[in-house]
């Protein structure tokens, strides 16, 4: 989503509170070109509001996957499930690091890791990249997988 709304200094909080990394798949913004945008959680277009609460950094990636979407369908039940929540949820409780792939461990996980493609093979191959070079996770990443 746009951010071009936000406040220099609300963009700021944003970038700082999330470490400089993206809350959805971790990782962090110098490890992009693109760097990270600031994303709302719940999309203007839904009723959400510019504030730190509903506010998150995210990497182009998942931001473009993730759109003014709120959630998706569970494929095995066919239930409408809301996105993982950077501000309200706990990172390591919808989803594992196992070596480059991040497997969802929750229903909000599946339809998150889904809609934001955090497996694609390219993104697979750039975490394989960044595990080579010790860059990934960070330690900022580790607090948020295993807080």
């Amino acid at each position: 989503m746009s951010s071009s709304n936000v406040s220099l200094e609300l963009w700021r909080l944003v970038a700082h509170r999330a470490d400089y990394m993206c809350e959805y798949c971790l990782v962090s913004e110098v490890n992009r070109s693109s760097g990270c945008q600031v994303d709302h959680i719940i999309s203007v277009k839904h009723g959400g509001s510019t504030t730190a609460d509903n506010l998150c950094y995210a990497c182009i990636f998942c931001n473009l996957q993730k759109g003014s979407d709120l959630g998706s369908i569970n494929w095995q039940t066919g239930e409408l499930v809301r996105f993982f929540n950077p501000r309200r949820d706990f990172w390591g409780e919808h989803f594992q690091l196992n070596e480059a792939v991040i497997q969802p461990i929750t229903d909000i996980g599946e339809v998150t890791a889904r809609i934001l493609d955090f497996n694609s093979d390219e993104r697979i191959i750039e975490r394989q990249a960044l595990i080579a070079s010790g860059q990934y996770p960070s330690s900022s990443a580790l607090k948020r997988i295993n807080k």
